[in-house]
C-alpha cells in the first residue's frame, strides 16, 4: 500500500496498452462525461484530488487521450504550478506554459503545443512562478479560460491536490465541472469530505468522484482505474 506522501507516477495506459481495464475503465468514465448533462455547455473540467498522490494527473491525461480519440477537440491544462509533471507524460518542454502565459510573457497561442494524439493539445503549467495562487485567480487566467473554452470542445484542467493549497478551490469557481480524484487505498473518509466541503463551500459544481487504483486482482491480476460516481 502506498503511503499518503508517495507520488502515483503518471502512465499513459490508453495509449500503452488500449485493451487493459485500465483503459477501459476510462472510456467508460469519458461515456460517462459526455452523457452527465448533454443539454449543458460543460467545458472546462476541473481534475484535483483530496490529497497528493491520488493520480489525478494520471487521470486527467489518460482522460483527455480518450476524449481526443473520440474525435473531441481536446486540450489538457496543466494548472498545477507547485508541481508540474503532466507534460513528462507527452516528453513535451515545460519552458513556455500557463504561467508564461498569464505572465504575459507569451501568447496563449505560442504556450499551446501539438501532441502525438490526434485533435489533442497540451498548454503545460510553465515555470513555477513565486505566486501561483495570485495567478490562478487573476483576470488574465480567466480570460485563458474564456478563450480555450471558445476554441476546444473540453478542457481538462489537472490543478493541485484540493488540502494541500488553495489553487484548486479558486480555479473551481472558473470552471464548468469539477472532477474529484480519490485514492481507493489511500484517501481517508475524513479528507475525502474535507475535499468535498471545500468545494461547495464555494459552490463548485461537482460532475463525480472518481475512485482511482481500485484493487482489481480478482479480475485481471493488477490494478486499474475505474469508478464514475454522480454526486447527488
Amino acid at each position: 500500500m502506498k503511503s499518503k506522501q508517495s507520488q502515483t507516477v503518471p502512465v499513459l495506459a490508453v495509449k500503452k496498452d488500449p485493451r487493459s481495464m485500465a483503459s477501459e475503465a476510462f472510456r467508460t468514465l469519458r461515456t460517462n462525461l459526455q452523457f452527465l448533462r448533454p443539454d449543458e455547455n460543460v467545458t472546462t473540467i476541473l481534475i484535483t484530488s483530496a490529497e497528493p498522490g491520488s493520480g489525478k494527473t494520471t487521470v486527467a491525461a489518460n482522460l483527455a487521450v480518450t476524449m481526443a480519440q473520440s474525435g473531441k477537440n481536446v486540450l489538457l491544462m496543466g494548472c498545477d504550478l507547485r508541481k508540474p509533471i503532466l507534460h513528462t507524460l507527452f516528453s513535451a518542454a515545460n519552458g513556455k506554459g500557463l504561467s508564461s502565459v498569464l505572465a504575459e510573457r507569451v501568447s496563449l497561442t505560442e504556450a499551446i503545443v501539438e501532441t502525438d494524439v490526434a485533435n489533442l493539445r497540451l498548454l503545460p503549467a510553465g515555470d513555477i512562478p513565486p505566486n501561483p495562487a495570485e495567478l490562478l485567480e487573476s483576470e488574465a487566467m480567466a480570460d485563458v479560460l474564456q478563450a480555450v473554452k471558445n476554441r476546444f470542445d473540453y478542457v481538462f484542467l489537472d490543478a493541485a491536490p484540493l488540502l494541500a493549497v488553495s489553487d484548486s478551490v479558486v480555479l473551481a469557481t472558473r470552471a464548468d465541472g469539477v472532477l474529484l480524484v480519490l485514492g481507493a487505498s489511500q484517501v481517508s473518509e475524513d479528507a475525502a469530505l474535507q475535499a468535498k466541503t471545500r468545494l461547495e463551500r464555494v459552490q463548485a459544481d461537482i460532475l463525480g468522484v472518481v475512485l482511482n487504483a481500485v484493487d482489481a486482482d480478482e479480475y485481471s491480476g493488477g490494478r486499474y482505474y475505474s469508478g464514475y460516481f454522480r454526486t447527488q
